[in-house]
């Protein structure tokens, strides 16, 4: 067991668009922030990529996944061996299914076995128990961004929002000492991102994604497709909520007799203004939206974003934040709050019944729980 005081935490994410694993350092008691470290990426190759795909929706008897599972096992040992003086690994694997309240949640790779070959102590299988207790399972960042917060040095409430595969959201107020403490955050999924905007360019140009906006850039948003997919259900509930990569598999269908310039302008309209929906649950306006994720590369989504919303909208990097590795930096963070067991989530954040430290520490001697 590692002593109390500040910990080097190596955080990994891999997530649902699928482009490769970010990991990052973060140097951390599990409360403050103390500083960032070195950060390193790996990007997944064609072949990885059509495995990992293969294997969406999947549980783990289902066909495809231990291929998966050996593409995430593969490329986090690749990335991660090469960063020194690591304290603890925060392994989070890739998010296969997620289904909350049926089936549970699903992360392929194996933090023991990680732990082995890389001879440090390894947190992995963040959501299963938040989803065991009556939460989402989702998302899980927002305690790491309560503590961003307070380490930008805001004084009132911020938003924070990562546009990844699927958009999340976090009102944090810094003002709140305790990110489980009544007040301190809300948390929730707004909507997709980028995941059917990345499908549809794959299908349609072979390409992994919009690079720029440029495709959107040059078409037009056609409002009847837009205000069918604002009728969609998941719209009307409160949060927390969260959602499954693949949950919104019908907006494909919604664009698929228009143009290719169009459907993409149309889709990310789509992401955008789920964003817009979703900043109406806000408990007060934030100061800011703070755009971490792919998503914020894209000059379309953002004006969109800031056309349609009152706050100002700024990457992350404006508050001298990373937002290429923001996630793979919380996971480290929730790694050492898992170790010291403080809880990494609550029920504004998840809906979890009751704070919970969800995740297991296993020991590179032989995989068991410290």
């Amino acid at each position: 067991m590692l002593k109390a005081g500040i910990v080097r935490a190596l955080g990994a994410m891999s997530g649902t668009s699928l482009d490769g694993v970010d990991a990052a350092v973060v140097e951390t008691d599990g409360e403050a922030i103390a500083g960032f470290g070195p950060v390193a990426y790996r990007a997944y190759d064609e072949d990885e990529q059509a495995r990992l795909r293969a294997a969406l929706g999947q549980w783990p008897e289902g066909a495809g996944v231990a291929a998966a599972a050996q593409v995430v096992q593969r490329a986090h040992e690749q990335v991660l061996a090469g960063f020194e003086s690591i304290d603890l690994i925060g392994f989070h694997g890739q998010t296969l299914a997620h289904d909350p309240g049926g089936r549970g949640t699903h992360q392929a790779g194996d933090g023991a076995a990680l732990a082995r070959a890389l001879n440090v102590p390894v947190v992995w299988d963040f959501r299963s128990a938040d989803v065991r207790l009556g939460g989402q399972g989702a998302p899980l960042a927002p305690f790491f961004h309560h503590a961003c917060a307070r380490w930008i040095g805001a004084a009132g409430p911020v938003a924070f929002l990562n546009l990844g595969g699927v958009g999340n959201l976090t009102w944090a107020d810094p003002r709140v000492p305790r990110p489980e403490a009544d007040g301190a955050l809300l948390a929730f999924d707004t909507g997709p991102a980028n995941a059917p905007l990345n499908d549809l360019m794959m299908q349609r140009r072979g390409l992994s994604h919009d690079a720029g906006g440029a495709l959107a850039a040059q078409g037009q948003v056609v409002e009847g497709a837009l205000e069918m997919f604002l009728d969609e259900g998941y719209f009307l509930k409160l949060p927390p909520k969260s959602l499954d990569r693949n949950a919104f598999e019908g907006m494909l269908d919604l664009v698929r007799e228009l143009p290719d310039a169009d459907a993409a302008a149309t889709m990310t309209a789509m992401a955008a203004t789920a964003v817009m929906r979703g900043m109406e649950h806000c408990p007060a306006p934030p100061e800011r939206l703070l755009v971490t994720g792919g998503g914020r590369h894209n000059p379309v989504m953002m004006e969109m974003l800031r056309a349609g919303l009152d706050c100002p909208v700024a990457p992350v990097e404006d508050v001298g934040l990373n937002g290429d590795m923001l996630e793979a930096q919380a996971f480290a963070y929730l790694a050492v709050r898992v170790l010291r067991g403080l809880p990494t989530s609550c029920q504004a954040t998840t809906g979890v019944r009751a704070a919970v430290a969800g995740g297991t520490v296993s020991r590179p001697e032989d995989g068991a729980a410290v």
